[in-house]
């Protein structure tokens, strides 16, 4: 387990060890809290290459601002069992399987940049949201690509099993833009038929944008529109009516809130060189987020993050 705050585990530890007994706690067991007691195992599903939230670093160490958070979770999860030791088995997982592994079972929970919507929430949870996105389009700068009117006619990619694939055919139905769209496996693959010129714009949440574009040699030759499309909120994936999980994973990611230690896990991610490549995304955290870190806010309608808007 990667070493993160003391004091929040100490927090997240007193809390959930309030419980009576071990033996209590065996017996009201229920759902994934029982498949991982009895195993005294926790599968944390992970992305490859999705900085910096969750990625292989150096020496394929799975790191990221998801990562973090997941770890506390786990944390939450160990002392709520009343464990000594909790093995963590990681799982790499692609935006085309990461809901089936949730629901066979393969993961406990998904640690990465899964968009939290109405439509997923039939049939998988989320926790609290940690991150708030927009979907946008990068391009290279010399095409003078900003909105998604000037794609018409053009080739746009993305990666299959997103959101941003479905929307985007959607908004090219509805607006009669002519586009023809592209599948790649996953964000790395779009963003290098990006760079080769087989497509004229890659459409992904904006913060893998910017983190792709940061990373890139030639990071000067792309834009990134600034017309957004949706609003893309993320939370930690995990199986549905299990309201006794849920409830220790969302008070895991509240102690974390409410501590103010999200603060320092933000900035340590999207505020300061990030490895393997040092690389500062300079990116402050947005209002929307603010509101949800404020509210406790685990909605699945883009509404619920309107700052203003009651929870």
């Amino acid at each position: 387990m990667r070493s993160c705050n003391m004091h929040v585990k100490i927090i997240l530890a007193a809390a959930a060890l309030s419980i009576v007994s071990q033996a209590a706690i065996a017996e009201e067991l229920t759902g994934t809290l029982e498949k991982i007691r009895s195993t005294g195992t926790i599968t944390l599903g992970h992305r490859e290459s999705s900085t910096p939230f969750s990625y292989y670093g150096d020496n394929e160490k799975v790191i990221g601002y998801a990562m973090d958070l997941c770890d506390l979770a786990v944390d939450a999860v160990k002392a709520r069992l009343g464990l000594p030791k909790l093995d963590v088995k990681l799982v790499p997982v692609t935006p085309s399987g990461r809901i089936q592994s949730v629901l066979s079972g393969a993961i406990d929970l998904e640690c990465g940049t899964t968009t939290n919507n109405i439509e997923r929430q039939k049939v998988v949870a989320f926790s609290t949201t940690y991150y708030v996105a927009a979907n946008r389009f990068a391009a290279k700068a010399a095409a003078g690509l900003r909105t998604l009117d000037d794609l018409k006619g053009k080739i746009a990619v993305s990666t299959i099993g997103s959101t941003n694939i479905k929307q985007l055919s959607e908004l090219n139905a509805r607006r009669d833009l002519n586009l023809t769209i592209l599948a790649a496996k996953d964000n790395g693959e779009a963003f290098r038929m990006l760079e080769s010129d087989r497509a004229d714009a890659f459409v992904m949440d904006d913060i893998l944008l910017y983190s792709r574009i940061a990373e890139s040699a030639t990071s000067g030759d792309y834009t990134v529109s600034e017309e957004a499309l949706s609003i893309e909120p993320y939370g930690i994936m995990m199986r549905r009516d299990d309201p006794a999980f849920k409830k220790v994973i969302d008070d895991a990611v509240a102690t974390v809130y409410r501590s103010g230690e999200i603060q320092k896990i933000y900035a340590k991610w999207f505020l300061a060189p990030v490895p393997p490549k040092n690389v500062n995304l300079n990116v402050p955290m947005s209002a929307p987020l603010k509101h949800a870190v404020e509210h406790l806010i685990d909605s699945g309608d883009p509404e619920a993050y309107r700052v203003g808007n009651a929870r």
